[in-house]
């Protein structure tokens, strides 16, 4: 699972014009990404377009096999995308010359029952879990960044590589609330579509970095001009004050 993040009434130049006041930020729900660099990713997802055979993805001298056994010990069948916890993966500046990753913890130990166990659940079960959990009540998330103290143990151009705790504990800094809502209105659908998110819509103290990160301008500006033509629908810089019926 994913998280995407858009903060809004942010001051400050922007990295990209295309919108001036938001900030965003992204999260997976495994603490690595399943390759080490971008021309690791290119050759994976080229691989996979052409329906590659076993052997490449079971090719003990390419590193995303380690890195996809380590993640299997990782994933489970989640319950909801409010009961997760997500992690950028990729370092991003904490000002001049600080590195850091940033992760999304649930403040809630609530587990929501997963419908048809043992058989294959239904399609949309996660998002029914957060329409459940969010009439219920507000959804709470803690914010926590992690400093790179190591440059070499804890690497910004390999994201395969998990930073280790012991040299750099997870520290709260902010908590993230999810009013109580109905989300799932054909208005705030409308609204979604109408949404673009770059990890590049930040300010400058704030950059992403590495390789991977530098490919991401670039794709995600790529396919969300492809989705907006798509739907015919404008790019639309959210301020926070929208209200839905």
């Amino acid at each position: 699972m994913s998280i995407s993040i858009k903060l809004m009434g942010v001051p400050g130049p922007k990295l990209m014009d295309e919108e001036k006041f938001t900030l965003d930020m992204f999260g997976v729900s495994t603490p690595t990404f399943v390759t080490p660099d971008t021309k690791a990713n290119a050759q994976l997802q080229t691989e996979s377009l052409k329906n590659a055979q076993t052997f490449y993805f079971l090719n003990f001298h390419r590193s995303h096999v380690l890195d996809m056994i380590m993640q299997s010990l990782w994933v489970k069948t989640q319950s909801s995308p409010f009961e997760a916890p997500y992690f950028s993966c990729v370092p991003y500046l904490l000002g001049e010359g600080q590195a850091m990753q940033y992760s999304v913890w649930p403040q809630s130990k609530k587990r929501t029952p997963i419908p048809r166990l043992p058989l294959r659940p239904p399609d949309d079960y996660l998002r029914d879990a957060m329409v459940s959990s969010l009439e219920q009540g507000d959804v709470e998330f803690d914010i926590r960044l992690q400093l790179q103290t190591d440059p070499h143990l804890m690497p910004i151009e390999n994201n395969a590589v998990l930073w280790p705790e012991k040299l750099s504990p997870r520290v709260s800094v902010a908590t993230l609330r999810l009013p109580r809502q109905k989300f799932n209105s054909p208005a705030q659908m409308n609204f979604a579509k109408r949404l673009s998110y770059n990890p590049w819509h930040c300010i400058a103290e704030h950059r992403p970095l590495g390789n991977q990160s530098r490919a991401r301008r670039r794709m995600y500006d790529t396919l969300s001009k492809l989705r907006h033509t798509m739907n015919a629908v404008p790019l639309y810089e959210p301020t926070g004050d929208e209200v839905f019926e």
